[in-house]
């Protein structure tokens, strides 16, 4: 199966999780708007959204999956099995004690992740029940990230991908029945908001257990042992967890500054959720196919064939990201208007999210080009590269944060966070081609220029009739007309970005069957 193809099917699923969660999330705005329940709640579930990325879907797999992969491929399937009981003991060990602290001390982590509550009795108890309730998810989804790297080694990655489509599924069942049971704005919806999150963490961890379990590698529960294999996953994933706990570092500041500005955590939750599709249709797919593919084309000394992967994967990604970016910055408030302003998300609501998006979209194409570039440094167990560049990378968004925020207030912590990622970009980039790790092709350097130019007319041509149709998205507009409107701004965007696409030669028939059906294309 050829890079493309697997990211497409990682994709795939994922595009089915992210309508599945717009779903959500538009149920979400409508009963709990940006109100008090609402900042609550995203409060208490970025928590351990949080350290779940610390220990799991980032840090703790980039030093995991090319030692499996080495092991699988080295060793056989027997050691590999044994490697990945051993990583699950540990990780499990240190989950539960980190679950019955924040369970402990749960008011203390609100404390500091949202200050501003800290005005507001109601809300803050509110905020730290929530907490408590959504804790175990970090357990679940950090052995859930573990078992989808074992699948992912092997070249399964539909099941790993479906997975959040169960948090999504259990979330709309509890939202609707509070549509029904009419408990719009009620901190009774924030409670089981919070227990849907902690049942499909479960849910998803039983899910890949079973998976593993087929694909022969059933992962029993062992007594943690810090063997060799664990202290090389330890010394390559300290690193990684620094850097992951940095890059969270990130959300925690932005948390904390948001919590001073009634709304705020709401609006940067809606708006993160927009910008998060295209970003995990394209951006995580890539991440997720791009380790093992470049691990096991190192281990084969097939040099020419990792160069040729990555300009492949960053070819793919910025064809769809750019014109992405550029529609979310052309008309933000159509978008944000047809999913969101309904019920209690008022228009007031749609002008602060919208203005965040457009932030946030600015970044797009960064955020995905770290997903291409990280693999190339993981695959080869460096981990302290990434590190470093993260550290700087959140320095200089927690500045430009604090310098923005009295300024611009929310949108301020959107643009902190893209311009960041964007040093982050560069830095990787610059030493990846320092140090001869990565090399653009004459396909790529070819084809980034006119993507560029395909996306900047087409986002040209979406402003101007962004201009002449905004008044069409305010209160008392048909929302079916809304929605006929902004499908038609989409699809014509679509159109026309795809046909200079073809017209300047960037996409053919050829090359999709290419990368559909075969491996990736030789460079020579």
């Amino acid at each position: 199966m050829s890079l493309v193809r697997s990211a497409m099917t990682v994709g795939g699923m994922t595009l089915l999780s992210r309508l599945l969660g717009f779903v959500r999330d538009v149920l979400m705005a409508a009963l709990l708007g940006a109100g008090a329940v609402a900042e609550a709640f995203v409060v208490a579930f970025r928590l351990p959204n949080l350290f779940r990325r610390f220990f799991g879907e980032g840090a703790f797999n980039a030093a995991f999956v090319p030692l499996f992969a080495k092991k699988l491929e080295g060793d056989g399937a027997a050691a590999a099995r044994q490697f990945a009981e051993e990583a699950f003991a540990g990780l499990l060990f240190i989950l539960l004690l980190l679950t019955l602290l924040a369970e402990i001390f749960a008011p203390a982590f609100v404390y500091v992740l949202a200050p501003g509550f800290a005005a507001d009795a109601a809300k803050f108890e509110l905020t730290v029940l929530l907490t408590r309730i959504t804790f175990p998810y970090l357990l679940c989804m950090s052995l859930v990230a573990l078992l989808s790297g074992v699948l992912n080694s092997l070249h399964r990655f539909a099941l790993a991908a479906f997975a959040p489509v169960l948090l999504n599924i259990v979330f709309i069942a509890v939202l609707l029945y509070g549509w029904f049971a009419t408990l719009n704005g009620q901190p009774r919806m924030g409670v089981l908001l919070a227990t849907a999150v902690a049942v499909a963490g479960f849910l998803q961890l039983a899910l890949l257990w079973i998976a593993a379990a087929r694909a022969g590698f059933a992962i029993r529960l062992t007594r943690p042992r810090f063997t060799p294999a664990m202290k090389r996953l330890v010394a390559l994933g300290v690193p990684g967890l620094i850097a992951g706990g940095i890059t969270q570092l990130n959300l925690v500041i932005s948390t904390i500054i948001a919590s001073w500005q009634e709304g705020a955590p709401a609006w940067l939750y809606y708006a993160d959720r927009i910008y998060q599709l295209p970003l995990g249709l394209v951006g995580v797919a890539i991440g997720v196919v791009l380790l093992p593919e470049v691990s096991r084309r190192l281990r084969a000394g097939d040099g020419e064939g990792v160069h040729d992967s990555q300009n492949r994967a960053m070819e793919f990604a910025l064809f769809l990201t750019l014109p992405a970016a550029l529609a979310l910055m052309a008309m933000p408030v159509p978008v944000v208007s047809v999913l969101f302003e309904r019920g209690a998300f008022t228009h007031a609501d749609t002008q602060a999210t919208a203005a965040a998006l457009a932030a946030f979209a600015a970044g797009l194409p960064a955020f995905v080009l770290i997903k291409v570039f990280s693999p190339a440094f993981f695959a080869r167990e460096d981990t302290r590269t990434p590190m470093q560049y993260a550290a700087i990378s959140v320095g200089l968004n927690i500045a430009l944060a604090l310098a923005l925020f009295p300024l611009i207030h929310h949108v301020g912590i959107a643009l902190a966070t893209t311009i960041a990622s964007w040093a982050n970009v560069l830095l990787l980039g610059r030493t990846l081609q320092a140090r001869g790790y990565w090399q653009t092709d004459a396909q790529l350097r070819r084809a980034l220029p006119r993507m560029l130019v395909a996306a900047l007319a087409m986002g040209l041509a979406l402003l101007l009739a962004n201009h002449y149709l905004i008044t069409h998205f305010t209160p008392g507009v048909s929302t079916w007309w809304k929605v006929l409107l902004l499908a038609g701004l989409v699809l014509s965007g679509a159109a026309l970005y795809l046909g200079l696409s073809a017209w300047m030669g960037i996409i053919s028939r050829a090359m999709l069957r290419r990368a559909l059906r075969r491996g990736p294309a030789s460079t020579t």
